[in-house]
């Protein structure tokens, strides 16, 4: 039976009294030690920079990108302009300056050549991610990477080639021949055959030029590294993908996918740069 003096308390006190009765129960049965709410990490989240590769544009990265705003993160996708890393890269380091805080720096492609060379000496640049990239060392070139790989870009009728002052601009095929298997199996397999249409139409230029510049000094010596391998890529096969990804000592992950797993596969790519977000807080 309730006391007549419990009656005549407000409520709001009685209320109170039952929670602190609660509280210190709790307490006793975790043995005397209150149980932690987990913290998040206490270092600022990073800014994701993203830089899409050849034949390609920011737009890319756009299932990415929707996935890494939806965890909260900032995400900028800079052109690039496909010239080669000589002017690529310098480029790139310019916007990269313009960030404050720590850049989780990630590159498809061709982009690899240019995140490597643009992150070197950026101390910000706390992580680079290589999604079906280039990684390449000092005083190599994109050429040199892919001679003898067997990559179907340097198959016979591959590229349209359209001269420029000064140099040519080179554009996939979309149709097939007897050496070229076609844009779709060549660079955008596993992607349905709309979406495929799409870029093939909206492609941006590689400069031939690209693939003779040679690659400084690689900012994968010092800045930790991720990877993640496409194994069913004929751009950059896998072989020469996991060849460029050990010797840069980075962490690989696979995926079943062509050549863009960005845009197939993106949930294995949010995933490999969330574990470099995670490593580098």
């Amino acid at each position: 039976m309730i006391s007549k003096r419990w009656t005549r308390l407000p409520r709001r006190v009685i209320a109170m009294t039952f929670a602190l009765v609660l509280i210190a129960l709790v307490w006793i049965g975790g043995g005397g030690q209150a149980t932690a709410t987990p913290q998040s990490h206490s270092g600022p989240r990073p800014t994701i920079v993203l830089v899409h590769g050849d034949w390609a544009d920011g737009s890319s990265w756009n299932r990415v990108i929707q996935r890494l705003q939806d965890r909260g993160f900032t995400v900028v996708a800079p052109p690039n302009t496909l010239r080669g890393p000589n002017q690529d890269a310098p480029y790139l380091a310019s916007y990269l300056r313009s960030i404050s805080g720590p850049i989780v720096l990630v590159a498809h492609s061709y982009g690899g050549f240019v995140i490597t060379n643009a992150a070197t000496g950026i101390a910000n640049v706390k992580a680079l991610v290589y999604i079906d990239s280039f990684a390449p060392d000092e005083n190599e070139t994109a050429l040199d990477l892919i001679a003898d790989s067997g990559s179907c870009v340097l198959e016979d009728g591959a590229v349209n080639v359209v001269p420029i002052d000064g140099g040519q601009d080179l554009y996939l095929r979309w149709e097939a021949n007897q050496q070229y298997t076609g844009f779709t199996e060549c660079f955008a397999n596993g992607v349905d055959e709309e979406t495929a249409t799409l870029l093939a139409a909206t492609q941006r230029p590689a400069a031939a030029a690209q693939f003779f510049d040679a690659s400084g000094v690689p900012a994968w010596r010092t800045i930790p590294s991720w990877a993640l391998l496409g194994t069913l890529d004929n751009v950059i096969p896998p072989d020469l993908q996991q060849r460029m990804y050990e010797r840069a000592g980075a962490d690989i992950s696979t995926v079943r996918a062509g050549h863009l797993s960005l845009i197939s596969r993106p949930d294995a790519v949010v995933r490999v740069i969330l574990s470099a977000v995670a490593a580098t807080r």
